[in-house]
Protein backbone atom coordinates (compact mmCIF):
# COMPACT_ATOMS: atom_id res chain seq x y z
CA UNK A 1 0.00 0.00 0.00
CA UNK A 2 1.02 3.43 -0.52
CA UNK A 3 1.12 5.80 2.04
CA UNK A 4 1.37 9.65 2.56
CA UNK A 5 1.95 11.38 6.06
CA UNK A 6 0.95 14.72 5.54
CA UNK A 7 1.38 17.82 7.50
CA UNK A 8 3.07 16.59 10.57
CA UNK A 9 6.67 17.78 12.51
CA UNK A 10 8.81 15.19 11.14
CA UNK A 11 11.86 14.67 13.43
CA UNK A 12 14.78 12.60 11.62
CA UNK A 13 18.21 13.04 13.46
CA UNK A 14 19.88 11.08 10.69
CA UNK A 15 18.86 13.07 7.99
CA UNK A 16 18.78 16.26 9.80
CA UNK A 17 15.08 16.93 9.38
CA UNK A 18 13.34 18.98 11.48
CA UNK A 19 10.48 20.58 10.30
CA UNK A 20 6.41 20.33 9.45
CA UNK A 21 6.32 18.52 5.99
CA UNK A 22 5.19 15.24 4.47
CA UNK A 23 6.57 11.72 4.58
CA UNK A 24 5.52 9.03 1.50
CA UNK A 25 5.69 5.09 1.38
CA UNK A 26 5.37 2.44 -1.05
CA UNK A 27 4.91 -0.72 0.09
CA UNK A 28 7.98 -1.43 2.94
CA UNK A 29 10.37 1.66 1.83
CA UNK A 30 10.15 5.63 2.63
CA UNK A 31 10.73 6.82 -0.87
CA UNK A 32 10.41 10.49 -0.08
CA UNK A 33 10.51 13.34 2.30
CA UNK A 34 9.27 16.90 1.16
CA UNK A 35 5.95 18.59 0.68
CA UNK A 36 4.97 17.39 -2.43
CA UNK A 37 4.73 13.76 -3.08
CA UNK A 38 7.17 12.43 -5.47
CA UNK A 39 6.19 12.31 -9.27
CA UNK A 40 3.88 8.93 -10.36
CA UNK A 41 3.35 8.84 -6.59
CA UNK A 42 -0.52 7.74 -6.21
CA UNK A 43 -1.09 7.38 -2.65
CA UNK A 44 -3.87 4.80 -1.73
CA UNK A 45 -4.10 5.92 2.27
CA UNK A 46 -3.35 9.76 3.81
CA UNK A 47 -2.72 10.04 7.31
CA UNK A 48 -2.86 14.08 8.47
CA UNK A 49 -0.44 14.27 11.05
CA UNK A 50 -1.30 18.08 11.76
CA UNK A 51 -0.06 18.87 15.00
CA UNK A 52 1.54 15.77 15.38
CA UNK A 53 5.53 14.73 15.77
CA UNK A 54 6.42 11.85 12.80
CA UNK A 55 9.55 10.09 13.91
CA UNK A 56 11.32 6.51 13.15
CA UNK A 57 10.62 3.52 14.66
CA UNK A 58 11.99 3.33 17.90
CA UNK A 59 15.13 0.92 18.15
CA UNK A 60 15.59 -1.03 21.66
CA UNK A 61 18.86 -2.53 22.53
CA UNK A 62 17.36 -4.68 25.25
CA UNK A 63 13.93 -6.59 25.87
CA UNK A 64 13.59 -9.65 27.59
CA UNK A 65 10.39 -10.74 25.58
CA UNK A 66 9.70 -14.00 27.73
CA UNK A 67 10.07 -16.58 24.92
CA UNK A 68 11.54 -19.22 25.33
CA UNK A 69 11.10 -20.66 28.64
CA UNK A 70 9.90 -17.90 30.54
CA UNK A 71 6.23 -17.83 29.04
CA UNK A 72 5.18 -17.66 32.82
CA UNK A 73 6.02 -14.15 32.11
CA UNK A 74 5.48 -13.03 29.14
CA UNK A 75 5.53 -14.08 25.27
CA UNK A 76 6.34 -12.70 22.30
CA UNK A 77 2.79 -12.01 21.11
CA UNK A 78 2.13 -9.97 23.95
CA UNK A 79 5.60 -7.91 24.52
CA UNK A 80 5.22 -7.00 20.86
CA UNK A 81 2.32 -5.57 21.28
CA UNK A 82 3.34 -3.42 24.39
CA UNK A 83 6.23 -2.37 22.37
CA UNK A 84 4.36 -0.75 18.69
CA UNK A 85 1.62 0.85 21.21
CA UNK A 86 4.56 2.67 22.44
CA UNK A 87 6.62 3.39 19.27
CA UNK A 88 9.27 0.87 19.41
CA UNK A 89 9.10 -1.36 16.57
CA UNK A 90 12.48 -3.14 16.84
CA UNK A 91 13.30 -5.31 19.72
CA UNK A 92 17.34 -6.88 20.66
CA UNK A 93 16.40 -9.64 22.46
CA UNK A 94 19.47 -11.25 24.66
CA UNK A 95 20.75 -14.38 25.14
CA UNK A 96 19.73 -15.34 28.61
CA UNK A 97 16.50 -17.45 27.78
CA UNK A 98 15.73 -20.70 28.81
CA UNK A 99 17.55 -22.95 27.00
CA UNK A 100 19.85 -20.03 26.26
CA UNK A 101 19.91 -18.81 22.26
CA UNK A 102 23.68 -20.38 21.64
CA UNK A 103 23.12 -22.00 18.61
CA UNK A 104 21.08 -21.29 15.06
CA UNK A 105 18.10 -23.31 16.20
CA UNK A 106 17.29 -20.67 18.99
CA UNK A 107 17.83 -17.54 16.30
CA UNK A 108 15.31 -19.82 13.73
CA UNK A 109 12.50 -20.00 16.72
CA UNK A 110 12.78 -16.33 17.68
CA UNK A 111 12.17 -15.57 14.09
CA UNK A 112 9.72 -17.32 12.90
CA UNK A 113 7.88 -16.72 16.43
CA UNK A 114 8.60 -12.66 14.99
CA UNK A 115 6.85 -13.68 12.07
CA UNK A 116 3.85 -15.49 13.78
CA UNK A 117 3.29 -12.19 15.58
CA UNK A 118 3.57 -9.74 12.26
CA UNK A 119 4.47 -6.65 14.81
CA UNK A 120 7.46 -5.92 15.77
CA UNK A 121 11.26 -7.02 14.44
CA UNK A 122 12.95 -8.49 17.02
CA UNK A 123 16.79 -8.86 16.59
CA UNK A 124 18.50 -11.64 18.05
CA UNK A 125 21.80 -11.45 20.47
CA UNK A 126 23.31 -14.20 20.80
CA UNK A 127 25.44 -15.90 23.60
CA UNK A 128 29.09 -15.46 23.56
CA UNK A 129 29.50 -18.85 25.34
CA UNK A 130 27.36 -22.21 25.35
CA UNK A 131 24.92 -21.81 27.84
CA UNK A 132 26.38 -18.85 28.83
CA UNK A 133 28.23 -20.70 30.93
CA UNK A 134 31.21 -19.14 30.51
CA UNK A 135 33.81 -21.48 29.36
CA UNK A 136 32.98 -23.08 25.69
CA UNK A 137 32.69 -20.55 23.01
CA UNK A 138 29.92 -21.11 20.90
CA UNK A 139 29.84 -20.90 16.98
CA UNK A 140 29.72 -17.38 16.04
CA UNK A 141 30.16 -17.71 12.62
CA UNK A 142 27.21 -19.91 12.41
CA UNK A 143 25.23 -17.34 14.79
CA UNK A 144 25.93 -14.64 12.55
CA UNK A 145 25.06 -16.67 9.61
CA UNK A 146 21.80 -17.10 11.24
CA UNK A 147 21.38 -13.58 11.04
CA UNK A 148 22.21 -12.34 15.21
CA UNK A 149 23.42 -8.68 15.24
CA UNK A 150 26.03 -9.04 18.25
CA UNK A 151 26.87 -11.53 20.94
CA UNK A 152 26.99 -11.26 24.83
CA UNK A 153 27.51 -13.27 27.71
CA UNK A 154 24.87 -11.12 29.39
CA UNK A 155 25.06 -11.11 33.39
CA UNK A 156 27.17 -14.54 33.34
CA UNK A 157 30.80 -14.40 34.37
CA UNK A 158 33.61 -15.77 32.25
CA UNK A 159 35.97 -18.88 33.43
CA UNK A 160 39.07 -17.00 32.95
CA UNK A 161 40.19 -13.62 30.89
CA UNK A 162 41.43 -16.33 28.38
CA UNK A 163 38.25 -17.58 28.33
CA UNK A 164 37.13 -13.88 27.30
CA UNK A 165 40.05 -12.63 25.52
CA UNK A 166 39.79 -16.04 23.06
CA UNK A 167 35.85 -14.68 22.64
CA UNK A 168 36.47 -11.50 21.55
CA UNK A 169 38.55 -12.29 19.38
CA UNK A 170 36.39 -14.84 17.88
CA UNK A 171 33.68 -12.36 17.58
CA UNK A 172 35.86 -9.93 16.12
CA UNK A 173 37.36 -11.91 13.46
CA UNK A 174 33.55 -12.28 12.16
CA UNK A 175 32.86 -8.38 12.47
CA UNK A 176 30.21 -9.35 15.71
CA UNK A 177 29.83 -7.06 17.89
CA UNK A 178 30.26 -7.28 21.87
CA UNK A 179 27.89 -6.37 24.21
CA UNK A 180 28.93 -6.56 27.88
CA UNK A 181 27.18 -6.15 30.92
CA UNK A 182 30.21 -4.76 33.27
CA UNK A 183 29.46 -6.36 36.42
CA UNK A 184 32.78 -7.86 38.57
CA UNK A 185 30.58 -10.73 40.08
CA UNK A 186 33.15 -11.14 42.55
CA UNK A 187 32.42 -7.51 44.10
CA UNK A 188 29.12 -7.44 43.26
CA UNK A 189 28.82 -10.68 45.86
CA UNK A 190 25.04 -10.88 44.72
CA UNK A 191 24.16 -7.90 46.28
CA UNK A 192 20.87 -5.90 45.71
CA UNK A 193 21.42 -2.35 45.97
CA UNK A 194 24.16 0.53 45.83
CA UNK A 195 26.47 -0.01 48.60
CA UNK A 196 26.01 3.67 50.30
CA UNK A 197 24.26 4.87 53.57
CA UNK A 198 21.22 3.86 52.44
CA UNK A 199 22.26 0.01 51.99
CA UNK A 200 23.81 0.85 55.52
CA UNK A 201 20.66 2.34 56.86
CA UNK A 202 18.21 -0.54 54.99
CA UNK A 203 20.64 -3.67 55.61
CA UNK A 204 20.90 -4.61 52.47
CA UNK A 205 23.66 -6.80 50.62
CA UNK A 206 25.43 -3.56 48.61
CA UNK A 207 26.73 -3.41 44.94
CA UNK A 208 29.81 -1.34 45.02
CA UNK A 209 30.83 1.12 42.53
CA UNK A 210 34.00 -0.72 41.54
CA UNK A 211 32.01 -3.62 40.55
CA UNK A 212 31.09 -1.81 37.43
CA UNK A 213 34.65 -0.15 37.28
CA UNK A 214 36.65 -3.06 37.81
CA UNK A 215 34.92 -4.84 34.98
CA UNK A 216 35.08 -2.12 32.66
CA UNK A 217 38.80 -1.49 33.64
CA UNK A 218 39.27 -5.46 32.83
CA UNK A 219 37.86 -5.39 29.69
CA UNK A 220 39.90 -2.32 28.02
CA UNK A 221 43.03 -4.09 28.15
CA UNK A 222 41.66 -7.45 26.27
CA UNK A 223 39.90 -4.94 23.59
CA UNK A 224 42.44 -3.28 22.53
CA UNK A 225 44.51 -6.97 22.38
CA UNK A 226 41.90 -8.43 20.01
CA UNK A 227 40.47 -5.41 18.02
CA UNK A 228 36.88 -6.40 19.01
CA UNK A 229 33.97 -3.93 18.59
CA UNK A 230 32.18 -3.48 22.02
CA UNK A 231 29.01 -2.31 23.41
CA UNK A 232 29.16 -1.69 26.87
CA UNK A 233 25.83 -2.34 28.52
CA UNK A 234 23.44 -0.71 30.88
CA UNK A 235 25.73 1.37 32.17
CA UNK A 236 25.04 2.85 35.66
CA UNK A 237 27.93 4.89 37.42
CA UNK A 238 29.56 8.45 36.41
CA UNK A 239 32.90 6.65 37.04
CA UNK A 240 32.48 4.42 34.72
CA UNK A 241 31.00 6.36 32.01
CA UNK A 242 34.12 8.29 32.19
CA UNK A 243 35.92 5.01 31.81
CA UNK A 244 34.35 4.09 28.81
CA UNK A 245 34.57 7.87 27.42
CA UNK A 246 38.30 8.02 27.89
CA UNK A 247 38.60 4.68 26.16
CA UNK A 248 37.01 6.09 23.29
CA UNK A 249 39.21 9.58 22.86
CA UNK A 250 42.02 6.48 23.03
CA UNK A 251 40.73 5.06 20.10
CA UNK A 252 39.21 1.89 21.04
CA UNK A 253 35.92 0.92 19.37
CA UNK A 254 33.30 0.60 22.56
CA UNK A 255 30.19 2.25 22.31
CA UNK A 256 27.89 2.37 25.94
CA UNK A 257 23.93 2.39 26.50
CA UNK A 258 22.09 3.36 29.70
CA UNK A 259 18.81 2.26 30.69
CA UNK A 260 15.91 5.08 31.02
CA UNK A 261 15.35 4.45 34.42
CA UNK A 262 18.82 5.15 35.13
CA UNK A 263 18.15 8.75 34.32
CA UNK A 264 15.22 9.34 36.95
CA UNK A 265 15.36 7.29 39.51
CA UNK A 266 18.34 6.53 42.31
CA UNK A 267 19.04 4.71 45.35
CA UNK A 268 16.36 6.90 47.12
CA UNK A 269 13.70 5.35 46.00
CA UNK A 270 14.43 1.82 47.01
CA UNK A 271 14.66 3.28 50.76
CA UNK A 272 11.83 2.54 51.72
CA UNK A 273 12.50 -1.08 50.37
CA UNK A 274 10.21 -0.70 47.47
CA UNK A 275 10.73 -3.57 45.37
CA UNK A 276 10.27 -2.48 41.82
CA UNK A 277 13.01 -0.52 42.48
CA UNK A 278 14.73 -3.48 42.71
CA UNK A 279 17.17 -3.57 39.20
CA UNK A 280 20.90 -4.75 38.12
CA UNK A 281 23.12 -2.74 38.56
CA UNK A 282 21.14 -1.25 41.03
CA UNK A 283 19.75 2.20 41.18
CA UNK A 284 22.73 4.11 41.95
CA UNK A 285 23.43 8.28 43.42
CA UNK A 286 22.24 11.42 42.64
CA UNK A 287 25.79 12.25 41.29
CA UNK A 288 25.97 9.79 38.74
CA UNK A 289 22.49 10.13 37.61
CA UNK A 290 23.73 13.68 37.19
CA UNK A 291 27.30 12.22 35.32
CA UNK A 292 24.96 10.19 33.14
CA UNK A 293 22.65 12.90 32.25
CA UNK A 294 25.29 14.89 31.45
CA UNK A 295 27.07 11.83 29.16
CA UNK A 296 23.98 12.06 27.07
CA UNK A 297 25.92 15.37 25.27
CA UNK A 298 29.56 14.86 25.81
CA UNK A 299 30.49 11.91 23.39
CA UNK A 300 29.25 9.68 26.39
CA UNK A 301 26.34 7.74 26.45
CA UNK A 302 25.22 6.41 22.39
CA UNK A 303 22.11 5.21 22.82
CA UNK A 304 19.66 5.04 25.40
CA UNK A 305 16.77 1.55 25.83
CA UNK A 306 14.47 0.00 27.97
CA UNK A 307 16.26 -3.14 30.11
CA UNK A 308 12.49 -4.36 29.80
CA UNK A 309 12.14 -6.91 32.14
CA UNK A 310 8.52 -8.57 32.74
CA UNK A 311 7.94 -10.09 36.11
CA UNK A 312 4.92 -12.46 37.21
CA UNK A 313 3.73 -10.70 40.45
CA UNK A 314 4.81 -13.04 42.83
CA UNK A 315 8.28 -12.02 41.44
CA UNK A 316 8.15 -8.39 43.38
CA UNK A 317 6.09 -9.80 46.50
CA UNK A 318 8.80 -10.99 49.11
CA UNK A 319 11.27 -9.11 51.21
CA UNK A 320 13.51 -6.66 49.15
CA UNK A 321 16.76 -8.67 48.10
CA UNK A 322 14.65 -11.60 47.41
CA UNK A 323 12.64 -10.21 44.62
CA UNK A 324 13.56 -10.81 41.05
CA UNK A 325 15.27 -7.52 40.09
CA UNK A 326 13.86 -5.43 36.59
CA UNK A 327 11.65 -3.12 35.75
CA UNK A 328 8.65 -3.57 33.08
CA UNK A 329 9.44 -0.83 30.96
CA UNK A 330 8.71 -0.72 26.73
CA UNK A 331 5.79 1.58 27.42
CA UNK A 332 7.76 4.37 29.46
CA UNK A 333 10.91 4.35 27.43
CA UNK A 334 9.70 6.99 25.01
CA UNK A 335 7.51 9.11 27.25
CA UNK A 336 10.62 9.17 29.86
CA UNK A 337 13.11 10.04 26.97
CA UNK A 338 10.82 13.01 25.81
CA UNK A 339 10.28 13.85 29.68
CA UNK A 340 14.12 14.52 29.23
CA UNK A 341 13.17 17.46 26.55
CA UNK A 342 10.67 19.05 28.92
CA UNK A 343 13.72 18.99 31.70
CA UNK A 344 16.00 20.58 28.90
CA UNK A 345 18.43 17.73 29.20
CA UNK A 346 18.19 17.38 25.71
CA UNK A 347 16.62 18.93 22.83
CA UNK A 348 13.82 16.75 20.69
CA UNK A 349 16.56 16.20 17.74
CA UNK A 350 18.50 14.76 20.24
CA UNK A 351 16.79 12.86 22.44
CA UNK A 352 15.22 11.07 19.31
CA UNK A 353 18.47 10.12 18.26
CA UNK A 354 19.59 8.30 21.45
CA UNK A 355 16.35 5.61 20.77
CA UNK A 356 16.98 5.35 16.71
CA UNK A 357 19.46 6.66 14.96
CA UNK A 358 22.22 5.98 17.34
CA UNK A 359 21.17 2.26 18.88
CA UNK A 360 20.50 1.35 14.97
CA UNK A 361 24.09 2.58 14.02
CA UNK A 362 25.37 -0.04 17.20
CA UNK A 363 23.45 -2.70 15.47
CA UNK A 364 25.11 -1.95 12.20
CA UNK A 365 21.34 -1.87 10.52
CA UNK A 366 21.70 0.72 8.14
CA UNK A 367 17.89 0.44 6.74
CA UNK A 368 16.51 1.20 10.48
CA UNK A 369 16.30 4.44 12.59
CA UNK A 370 15.92 6.92 9.67
CA UNK A 371 13.32 8.21 7.76
CA UNK A 372 15.33 8.45 4.43
CA UNK A 373 14.71 7.79 1.29
CA UNK A 374 14.92 3.90 0.86
CA UNK A 375 14.83 3.20 4.79
CA UNK A 376 12.61 0.35 6.40
CA UNK A 377 8.97 2.01 6.47
CA UNK A 378 8.88 1.94 10.17
CA UNK A 379 7.00 5.31 11.33
CA UNK A 380 5.80 6.52 14.62
CA UNK A 381 3.04 9.23 15.10
CA UNK A 382 2.72 10.74 18.47
CA UNK A 383 0.69 13.24 19.37
CA UNK A 384 3.04 15.63 22.20
CA UNK A 385 0.52 17.46 23.79
CA UNK A 386 -1.49 14.35 24.71
CA UNK A 387 -0.87 14.00 28.98
CA UNK A 388 -1.49 10.77 30.41
CA UNK A 389 -0.91 9.32 33.94
CA UNK A 390 0.99 6.10 33.90
CA UNK A 391 -0.78 3.26 35.16
CA UNK A 392 0.92 -0.02 35.45
CA UNK A 393 -2.09 -2.31 35.54
CA UNK A 394 -2.66 -0.97 32.24
CA UNK A 395 0.49 -2.16 30.49
CA UNK A 396 -0.38 -4.35 27.40
CA UNK A 397 3.16 -5.75 28.26
CA UNK A 398 2.26 -8.67 30.64
CA UNK A 399 4.54 -7.39 33.15
CA UNK A 400 3.40 -4.72 35.00
CA UNK A 401 6.31 -4.25 37.59
CA UNK A 402 7.28 -0.62 36.53
CA UNK A 403 8.09 1.76 40.08
CA UNK A 404 6.60 4.75 37.67
CA UNK A 405 3.18 3.86 38.38
CA UNK A 406 1.24 7.63 39.17
CA UNK A 407 4.03 9.37 37.10
CA UNK A 408 2.86 12.03 34.55
CA UNK A 409 3.76 11.99 31.52
CA UNK A 410 3.10 14.38 28.20
CA UNK A 411 3.49 12.53 24.62
CA UNK A 412 1.37 9.68 23.58
CA UNK A 413 1.86 7.10 20.57
CA UNK A 414 -1.09 7.59 17.89
CA UNK A 415 0.01 5.54 15.38
CA UNK A 416 3.14 2.70 14.56
CA UNK A 417 3.94 1.47 11.18
CA UNK A 418 6.06 -1.25 10.95
CA UNK A 419 7.80 -1.86 7.42
CA UNK A 420 5.00 0.40 5.58
CA UNK A 421 1.70 -2.11 7.73
CA UNK A 422 0.10 0.35 10.50
CA UNK A 423 0.42 -2.37 13.54
CA UNK A 424 -1.02 -0.21 15.82
CA UNK A 425 -3.47 3.36 16.21
CA UNK A 426 -4.70 4.70 19.40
Amino acid sequence: MNISIVNGHIVDPANGIDEITSLYIADDRIVHVGAEAPAGFDSEREIDASGRLVIPGLVDLAARLGEPGFEYKADIGSESLAAVSAGITTLCCPPDTSPAIDAPAEIEFIEQRQDEVGLARIRVIAALTKGLRGDQLTEMAALKEAGCVGVSNVLAPFASSQVARSALAYAASHDLTVFIHPEDHELANNGCIHEGEVATRLGLPPVPEAAETAAIGHFLPIIKLTGARVHFCRLSTGEGMNMVRRARIDGLPVTADVCAHQLFLTEMDAADFNPLCHTRPPLRTQRDKAALRAALTQNGIDAICSDHQPHELDAKLAPFAATEPGISALETLLPLTLRLVEEEVLTLSEAIAKVTRDPARILGAAELGHLGAGAAADVVIVDPEAEWECAPRRFLSRGKNSPFGGWPFRGAVTHTLVGGELVYQR
